[in-house]
């Protein structure tokens, strides 16, 4: 299980921010920094959003994006890519070392992408995600098992540490295979919906407790909430679907640091 600490000194996952989707990054009435997981010294930042620089310098205690070995997109969403140019830049020194791994969806390689070619060029390598591939960097093994259902093109993760698995749900209408192929130890849920919309490939909390019954993780972690579920309160709706599911459901917030 993971478990919330403080100590920066353990293998950790920091939320750099919970706001999801457009008005709630707009207005910053949560942060959207992205997540930093390091484990066993190995560094990696997922979808550094609006202010993710900031959010490292002033994270308790502080993150050193230098430290970075790598920088995951889930999609090219402004709300998931804002800063990767200037995490890229800072990653690799300002440019003096070519080091780290950047990856990414395929259509971010296109042309007029939001990640310019001055910054492409700097990581040692740039990756296009690929749902057949296994990927490594330094301690940190992921796969992206499966495409999601969204505007554009959106991969999940899975990470494995050690005995551990970790996986994430990124932005996604709801669809089966998500329950078959994220099933881990600890699951973080992006639920920026308190109720289904149609048309809008958003999960919502409802969804989201469908999801954790399937899979029984030892513990569900929901971020990257819309405006109605930070207006009903996302402590409340855990707690219910705690209730609900017989599962340990946790609401992120900014800064919440957990323990691998």
């Amino acid at each position: 299980m993971i478990k919330e600490n403080i100590s920066a000194h353990e293998n950790f996952i920091k939320f750099l921010g919970t706001a999801g989707a457009r008005f709630v990054t707009i207005n910053q009435w949560r942060a959207s920094g992205g997540i930093w997981i390091s484990f066993e010294g190995t560094n990696i930042l997922i979808d550094p959003g609006p202010g993710s620089l900031v959010s490292c310098l002033n994270a308790q205690p502080p993150l050193d994006p230098t430290t970075l070995d790598g920088i995951i997109l889930t999609h090219k969403h402004i709300d998931h890519c804002n800063d990767i140019n200037i995490m890229i830049e800072a990653m690799t020194w300002g440019g003096s070392k070519n080091k780290g791994s950047v990856f990414v969806p395929s259509d971010v390689l296109n042309e007029n992408s939001i990640l310019i070619d001055y910054a492409r060029k700097l990581p040692k390598t740039v990756v296009a995600l690929n749902e057949k591939e296994n990927y490594r960097v330094g301690s940190i093994r992921f796969r992206a098992p499966l495409r999601l259902i969204h505007p554009v093109e959106t991969y999940g993760l899975l990470f494995t540490f050690g005995e551990k698995t970790v996986s994430l749900i990124a932005d996604t209408g709801y669809f089966e295979e998500i329950c078959n192929c994220f099933k881990a130890d600890v699951v973080v849920m992006n639920t920026v919906l308190i109720d289904p919309v149609e048309g809008v490939n958003h999960l919502s909390i409802k969804e989201a407790g469908e999801i954790i019954s399937k899979i029984r993780p030892r513990q569900a972690i929901l971020t990257h909430f819309g405006r109605d579920v930070l207006k009903a309160g996302p402590d409340e709706l855990t707690r219910q679907l705690t209730a609900g599911c017989g599962i340990e459901v946790t609401a992120a917030t900014d800064g919440m640091h957990v323990n691998i």
